[in-house]
């Protein structure tokens, strides 16, 4: 059962709004998850980081830069884990490093993300901290938009876990969602 305190949240933030919306793989929706919403709200966060805090089983975390970097953050002080920044390149100054923070070969870390929707994002992190000698099997998320993330994750021996899907969060919203 989803939520409903972290609906709620997302909600009354306006981090879901409804119109057509290109998003960043290229196809459109008729609704949109404002992630910077929803991130820089703090009651959003604090649940976020609760309930992420229940769900880590891991001895470090990660988070895919930039979104889920406020993510990781609060769960990290939730959780008291230490945790790394997995970029979706490496810099080109200063260390040049594609993975940020402290990281041992097989340690075994779960990642955080804010949306999945194809899952590319978490694919390419997860593949970055596997060549840095990390152990990853599972992504966490905040709302899966239940657009193929589970099966293109699945497909690198990655399961996904999500507080909240797509159909958790619109059930019942205010505005009529067309085709969902």
């Amino acid at each position: 059962m989803a939520n409903q305190q972290l609906i709620d949240a997302l909600r009354d933030a306006d981090a879901v709004t409804f119109g057509e919306f290109e998003l960043s793989h290229g196809g459109t929706s008729s609704y949109y998850i404002d992630k910077y919403v929803f991130e820089t709200d703090p009651r959003c966060l604090e649940l976020i980081a609760e309930a992420f805090a229940a769900r880590v089983d891991a001895s470090k975390l990660a988070g895919v830069a930039l979104g889920a970097v406020p993510l990781v953050a609060v769960t990290s002080v939730e959780t008291g884990r230490p945790y790394v920044i997995a970029r979706k390149q490496s810099k080109e100054y200063g260390t040049g490093n594609r993975i940020e923070g402290t990281l041992a070969e097989g340690e075994e870390v779960l990642v955080l993300e804010d949306i999945a929707t194809t899952g590319q994002s978490a694919v390419d992190a997860v593949a970055a901290l596997r060549e840095a000698g990390a152990v990853v099997d599972r992504v966490l998320v905040v709302v899966d938009r239940q657009e193929g993330a589970t099966e293109n994750l699945a497909e690198h021996d990655v399961e996904l876990e999500s507080l909240l899907t797509a159909d958790d969060l619109l059930e019942g919203a205010p505005e009529e969602v067309d085709g969902e």
